[in-house]
């Protein structure tokens, strides 16, 4: 098909399923900045002892994960991340194309007046083996203790998860590793937001310099999200 063999077609997925890794970054990060609020509001930790969603007792951050085991969210949130996979995976597989097919390794290609200058853009790959191989270490942190048992029946469900929280990020080299990993998704996206807008046509004179700041906003709001998630977790877990 048009769309799988030509150059157009590929950036085409790439940039739909990169939309798809945006909406499931800042949906996942915004839940997760509920734990923050949690301890400014004296709520961090705060679980009722009934497993019935959205009790009264419950903190925003168990709030948030309870919204996340809704019916909607539990068949959207599966497709969200279906889209990250398909991104990362997709991307790798058209760069290890690209080298084979320019008969070595070279720069990162794109395809416009930016960032040829860009080190994101001249590492796209690496950052995206980066974060695929961190992804797998994530999973067994949270997904494999909430999601994998309740939709699946495999293991044994954690109805806290603050104490996941707590349990992983109050690990120093945890917490080094995670940071890491949230600066490898700033960088990548810093480049990718814009550049997905680019391969759908937005990549006039007045837009393009719009989307290239957009983008960093977007990139920033993610990386903080995240960043004072697993700082935060470290300090309730270690110092409170």
């Amino acid at each position: 098909m048009f769309i799988f063999t030509s150059s157009i077609g590929k950036k085409f997925i790439q940039a739909v399923s990169g939309a798809f890794l945006v909406i499931f970054l800042l949906l996942h990060g915004t839940i997760n900045f509920f734990s923050v609020i949690d301890s400014f509001l004296g709520k961090y930790g705060a679980v009722a002892a009934d497993e019935t969603l959205f009790s009264a007792g419950d903190g925003l951050f168990k709030l948030g994960c309870d919204f996340m085991s809704t019916p909607f969210i539990s068949i959207m949130v599966p497709v969200l991340a279906l889209g990250f996979f398909v991104h990362i995976a997709y991307g790798c597989w058209l760069t290890i194309q690209n080298i084979i097919a320019r008969g070595g390794i070279k720069r990162y290609e794109v395809s416009s007046r930016a960032a040829a200058d860009s080190w994101s853009a001249r590492n796209m790959f690496i950052l995206g083996i980066v974060i695929l191989g961190v992804i797998f270490f994530h999973l067994t942190h949270f997904w494999a203790k909430m999601q994998l048992p309740e939709m699946f029946g495999i293991g044994a469900f954690e109805n806290n998860p603050y104490l996941l929280l707590n349990f992983t990020f109050g690990k120093w080299w945890i917490l080094v590793i995670y940071l890491i990993w949230f600066t490898a998704v700033f960088l990548h996206l810093t480049h990718g937001f814009w550049s997905m807008f680019q391969t759908v046509g937005w990549d006039g004179e007045t837009w393009f310099k719009r989307l290239k700041v957009i983008g960093v906003i977007v990139a920033a709001i993610v990386f903080l999200l995240f960043v004072s998630t697993a700082v935060n977790a470290f300090i309730q877990a270690n110092f409170i």
